[in-house]
């Protein structure tokens, strides 16, 4: 075809950059971002801090929540009295996790095994028997090998029957074995497959024919360049756009497959936690309990958190002189010794308020997509578990790059194209937050 100059798109070019040079594909992925980086700072931050390229335009990635999470769970059989020593100790117990980690409404706990100690309700017994399913403890759910495991134990203390009841919180505390005594049985936990996409953007200059090319204009004298750094923009708002708000999809028709690209938002809306505050009532309060339930070490969290939020949100988080419900009012107020709130520079160019909770902090940045729509809502994400996927593959990368002069040749004029083939890989979305407020 007489619009297609190269098969190694997105190559480094060498020598000079100057975009009037005929026939060139530049790389430009390790720059666009730094493109006013306050209009895109999802992007900026993935740019930099968490880019990794792949090798398939449909990428899969494992996910890996470790087994020391998940080895708590609840007992489902009503209380009864035991001696010390009694050997006949029976409960059936269930968990909110499943074998990779997932949250679940009831699982059973397959790691509870043989020798270990367990502390129900605060009192110790150590497993003899363990049965999945049916038949060791009570009747709950009898017959659906799924849902709970049952023990037969020794009782380490004496049980009332008011010590452990239906509901009763319990966690694995370690295992004891006699001297001389053969190995034990194992377990292991699983991983749990994701899958992401690459999604084409394509950015086009419109044909400018070499007349137009030619013509000296008024303000900015070479119309060209000034179209083509808008529309190298656009590319760039594109992606934090898709970045943000993309619904993750493969559609493979009979005219070549489009991919969409998961978007943080609406992913972390379906998968992973959801906040709701209240501009007049919610407090540092509201806060701190709603952070004590995200910041829970059990779910792979660390302890910082890029929080992407719109200027109606950051309004009510600077408000001091609100007459009710100002966060840092509220705070300083009643609550000051708790607070430690930072307005600091950003290391990409942002403005940025560092909020720290005793849990961990969290590092406000203004989102200029958070508008309309979306202006009454904040994206706290685990830079640790989000990537950005270039497709880069052979020798070959399809990160942003452009390639100029594709127009056909034996058209007197030009025009130039900006493409990227990336997506955004999000991994453990219970990490990652979505916060509402409502008036």
């Amino acid at each position: 075809m007489a619009n297609v100059f190269s098969n190694k798109t997105g190559t480094t070019s060498t020598g000079g950059v100057s975009i009037n040079d005929s026939r060139r594909i530049y790389n430009f992925g390790e720059r666009v971002s730094e493109l006013a980086p306050q209009q895109s700072p999802f992007f900026v931050y993935l740019s930099k801090v968490a880019k990794e390229s792949t090798d398939d335009p449909v990428f899969k990635f494992l996910e890996q929540r470790h087994q020391w999470q998940r080895r708590n769970f609840i007992c489902k059989t009503d209380g009864a009295a035991y001696s010390k020593g009694a050997t006949d100790v029976a409960y059936d117990l269930v968990c909110e996790y499943d074998k990779y980690g997932n949250t679940v409404a009831s699982a059973a706990p397959l790691y509870i095994l043989v020798g270990q100690v367990l502390r129900i309700g605060g009192k110790a017994v150590k497993v003899t028997a363990v049965t999945v399913g049916d038949g060791v403890g009570a009747t709950y759910d009898s017959g659906n090998a799924d849902t709970h495991t049952g023990i037969v134990g020794t009782a380490l203390e004496a049980i009332a029957e008011t010590d452990i009841e239906v509901g009763a919180k319990g966690q694995v505390i370690g295992s004891a074995w006699g001297e001389g005594t053969t190995d034990p049985e194992g377990w292991k936990d699983e991983m749990f497959s994701r899958e992401g996409y690459c999604q084409i953007f394509k950015t086009a200059i419109q044909l400018f024919s070499g007349t137009a090319l030619a013509t000296r204009y008024r303000g900015r004298p070479d119309e060209y360049r000034r179209v083509w750094s808008d529309k190298l923009m656009e590319h760039k708002m594109d992606i934090e756009h898709a970045m943000l708000f993309g619904v993750g999809a493969s559609d493979e028709s009979a005219t070549g497959p489009v991919r969409y690209t998961h978007g943080l938002v609406p992913y972390t809306e379906a998968n992973g936690k959801v906040y709701n505050m209240d501009y007049s009532s919610s407090t540092y309060d509201t806060f701190v309990d709603n952070m004590q339930d995200f910041f829970a070490p059990e779910t792979g969290n660390s302890g910082d958190k890029l929080v992407l939020a719109s200027r109606k949100v950051l309004a009510w988080l600077q408000k001091l002189t609100a007459s009710t419900g100002g966060f840092l009012k509220n705070t300083v107020t009643s609550s000051s010794y708790r607070l430690d709130v930072q307005n600091i520079k950003g290391a990409f160019g942002h403005e940025v308020t560092k909020v720290n909770t005793i849990f961990g902090n969290l590092h406000f940045v203004a989102e200029p997509l958070f508008r309309g729509q979306d202006e009454d809502i904040a994206v706290a994400v685990d830079l640790a578990n989000v990537k950005y996927r270039p497709l880069s593959g052979n020798g070959v990368s399809r990160d942003t790059h452009i390639m100029t002069n594709v127009q056909n040749n034996n058209v007197d004029g030009r025009k130039d194209m900006i493409l990227t083939e990336a997506g955004l890989e999000i991994s453990l979305p219970e990490t990652h937050a979505i916060m509402k407020w409502v008036a």
